[in-house]
């Protein structure tokens, strides 16, 4: 399933989410790509996405969540990296 938190985070006059998966980073890098995001973005365990882009993944099919649920989710699923 693919999760986001909150845009919360500021950078460069933007509002940034955290968006994941809790299944795998197949899936997740799919959806990215899906959204247009290029895979050169991605962080580890994470894409960076603005306020925009987090909506139109809500309307997609992403889950929102808070960031605590989001760290549990991809922690529990193996996928989170530091």
């Amino acid at each position: 399933m693919i999760l986001v938190d909150g845009a919360v985070w500021r950078w460069r006059g933007k509002l940034w989410a955290h968006m994941v998966s809790d299944t795998s980073f197949e899936e997740l890098h799919e959806f990215a790509q899906g959204l247009g995001l290029p895979r050169h973005i991605f962080q580890g365990d994470h894409y960076d996405v603005p306020s925009e882009l987090r909506e139109l993944a809500i309307r997609r099919g992403a889950v929102p969540v808070d960031a605590r649920e989001l760290v549990r989710r991809i922690t529990a699923a193996g996928l989170r990296r530091r």
